[in-house]
């Protein structure tokens, strides 16, 4: 079909305005990436665009990796990740799954209490006495718990549940399948891509959490990479990692160690966004519009 003039300059026109937009969203990363890679003192003293490394330095990224809080930290974010992540979708799926069948008493009343939790909840006080009196303060559980069921993910991944036809639940049960062997086996298997988006919600959730940490732990040993990046970048303390650098260097080389820990703790969740990508829009589609 042949297109019009005024059709083929919006086209032009549109594409250039996303391209504009995606290097508006890019340039911040790079700047941080070359930042991490340059000279420390051209980036203390040079402020405005950089396009590229200067003086392509990797001293940040070995004191960085030098720091034992670092991959202490590292290893507590990939255990705040897998397990949590699994136990989140563990519970949603559950829940999901209960409240999705039509012969499940009182779905619509549970239904409005999770969304009122959307909009009310108790606040961080009463979740701090109930961690306390749970012995949970301290424990790494205490990270995971307080987020173990989202309300909007609950209710996108029933949405997707309801969709799945109810003419294979019945065959299955005929066959004599339960419960378990239905949501396990049926329903999981089909919708494969909301449980990846909602792996991809729940794991960047855990990735980036640092809240829950800094109100219910004390011991360093259990503090997510989040934490101790808040520390560096918050309370400035690059010192420990700038050990053996002259005095007059400590300040240059503590703005490129903050902006290697920054590329440290953001680049292995980037990863994950291209082996779920195709999942992503198909899976919330499918949570969002009951078919």
């Amino acid at each position: 079909m042949k297109r019009s003039l005024g059709e083929q300059t919006f086209d032009i026109g549109n594409s250039i305005l996303m391209i504009l937009i995606s290097l508006m969203t890019l340039y911040p990363l790079l700047y941080v990436l070359f930042s991490s890679l340059s000279d420390p003192q051209y980036v203390v003293q040079n402020r405005g665009l950089l396009l590229y490394p200067q003086g392509l330095n990797f001293d940040a990224y070995r004191m960085v990796f030098r720091n034992p809080n670092i991959l202490t930290g590292f290893g507590n974010t990939l255990f705040y990740v897998t397990v949590g992540t699994g136990i989140n979708i563990l519970l949603t799926a559950l829940g999901a799954y209960a409240l999705s069948r039509k012969n499940v008493m009182l779905t619509n009343p549970v239904m409005f209490l999770i969304v009122f939790t959307m909009f009310f909840e108790g606040g961080l006080i009463p979740l701090y006495l109930l961690m306390r009196n749970l012995d949970l303060l301290d424990t790494r559980l205490a990270v995971i718990l307080p987020s173990a069921v989202s309300a909007f993910n609950l209710i996108i991944m029933r949405t997707a549940f309801q969709s799945v036809p109810e003419s294979l639940e019945e065959s299955a049960r005929i066959d004599g399948a339960g419960d378990w062997t239905i949501l396990f086996r049926i329903v999981l298997p089909l919708s494969m891509p909301v449980v990846a988006v909602m792996i991809l919600f729940y794991g960047v959730s855990h990735w980036n959490s640092w809240f829950f940490a800094t109100i219910f732990l004390q011991t360093r040993d259990y503090f997510p990479l989040q934490v101790i990046l808040r520390e560096i970048l918050i309370s400035n303390d690059t010192n420990a990692m700038s050990v053996g650098v002259g005095t007059s260097d400590q300040m240059a080389i503590g703005e490129t160690i903050k902006y290697a820990t920054i590329i440290i703790a953001t680049v292995p969740i980037l990863f994950l966004y291209p082996f779920l990508q195709k999942y992503f829009v198909k899976g919330v589609m499918i949570g969002a519009i009951k078919e």
